[in-house]
């Protein structure tokens, strides 16, 4: 079923629809039509981990010194600008709001139609409060979070009852320096606002304002490449500046590299670095001065990868060995990949990933890219042709407790598989 379809035709009809699939699903009996696979794969989760879908659960907000604390300190404030002439020049007339919460679900900002915000506070919609997912259930703030790509919730797809009133959608905000989840943006109001091209319309202007984030992010790397100009012209050897995400702004002596892997806690003096081996770290405005020892190579002795695939969201390889050990936060893509490269340890071919990832053995450009960005930070750790991790390096994977918490937003074939038979351990 159609359901954004449905309700733009009857409303009334799609909620009461809607409300009897809900109940069925939550009695164990036979639905009258399938809900979406989203939405029935977020009741389930809210099912495992106990929300109670008739009687709803409120954290207590977060006090407005904190919620100023936040909005301080967030990445999102400087997209507000382009999240409001987006979303916010027909609020009134068409009774919705727009809601930004940062990447623990808290509300950090709620404006729009006035009639519609003090209906939100009825629902403990409210600035400061707790909206992740495993919270006060499938919603469109807490699901897109989860499942890292927009979603729409409309009446009874709500897992909570007191929240069949509503509709939403919501679409996640990310990092582009390194796709860290910064939070979500969302369109809410009563259910009379449901209309099927409003997920379309808030994924297009949270895209926006992730290209606003790269232009200010490719800003930065001009700023930091005027600093390191006339420091790296003073240097002999193998030097070059990057961020403080790693991401490179000028090289001397050595080939570009467009990213540097560095440790999760950098500080200034002797490191070991993935992509140059032994060399010193210096300070700099906006990022650090990383200069390469010549005379000695990088070793390697016997080496242990820890993937860890336990949370919904930061997922992280730790690599450890003679060389030294640092940690990595992985993107949703390049959790899958390595996930499945760990779990084939014989090798994948581009074309076997394609399938894998796409359903599609024929886009094995687009897998070729990537596991090209994933050598960036594991080239010494990884062969190809085909893809699969170095024969002497121990990689170990930490899962979730239960099967179908392992990369939830994955939608990528063989992951399905993979979690409903998971390999044996």
């Amino acid at each position: 079923m159609d359901v954004t379809q449905l309700a733009a035709m009857d409303t009334t009809r799609a909620a009461r629809v809607l409300s009897e699939v809900r109940s069925a699903r939550l009695s164990g009996q036979p639905a009258p039509v399938p809900p979406r696979r989203v939405i029935e794969q977020s009741w389930e989760r809210m099912l495992r981990s106990g929300v109670d879908p008739d009687h709803d659960f409120r954290a207590d907000p977060l006090s407005r010194e904190e919620v100023q604390r936040r909005r301080e300190t967030s990445v999102l404030r400087h997209v507000l600008p382009v999240l409001r002439e987006g979303l916010l020049g027909f609020a009134d007339v068409a009774h919705h709001i727009m809601v930004v919460a940062d990447e623990e679900g808290r509300v950090l900002w709620r404006e729009g139609s006035a009639p519609v915000l003090r209906k939100a506070d009825g629902l403990g919609f409210e600035l400061g409060a707790d909206w992740r997912e495993d919270v006060v259930g499938t919603n469109g703030l807490g699901t897109p979070a989860v499942v890292r790509r927009p979603v729409q919730v409309f009446a009874s797809e709500h897992f909570v009852r007191s929240q069949a009133v509503w509709t939403c959608a919501g679409a996640p905000l990310t990092d582009p320096r390194d796709g860290r989840l910064l939070g979500v943006v969302d369109v809410s109001g009563p259910l009379e606002t449901m209309h099927p091209a409003t997920l379309a319309w808030v994924d297009s202007v949270a895209k926006l304002a992730e290209a606003r984030l790269r232009e200010r992010h490719l800003e930065s790397l001009e700023r930091l490449r005027a600093v390191a100009a006339p420091v790296l012209a003073r240097l002999t050897g193998r030097a070059l500046v990057v961020d403080r995400d790693g991401w490179t702004a000028a090289v001397s002596g050595m080939p570009y590299t467009r990213r540097v892997a560095l440790p999760k806690s950098l500080s200034p003096g002797p490191k070991w670095v993935p992509a140059l081996g032994r060399c010193s770290v210096e300070p700099l405005a906006g990022g650090w001065l990383l200069r390469a020892a010549a005379d000695e190579p990088v070793p390697r002795g016997a080496t242990s990868i820890v993937l860890d695939l336990r949370q919904a969201r930061g997922c992280t390889v730790a690599v450890s060995g003679g060389a030294g050990s640092w940690t990595r936060e992985l993107s949703p893509r390049h959790a899958e990949l390595l996930y499945l490269l760990a779990v084939h340890r014989t090798g994948r071919s581009a074309s076997d990933l394609a399938g894998d990832v796409f359903g599609d053995p024929a886009r094995t450009v687009t897998v070729r890219a990537e596991m090209s960005r994933v050598r960036r930070y594991l080239g010494a750790f990884l062969e190809h042709r085909p893809y699969r991790f170095a024969e002497d390096a121990e990689v170990e994977v930490l899962l979730p407790d239960h099967p179908h918490d392992v990369l939830p937003h994955s939608t990528a074939p063989a992951l399905r598989r993979l979690r409903a038979c998971p390999p044996a351990p």
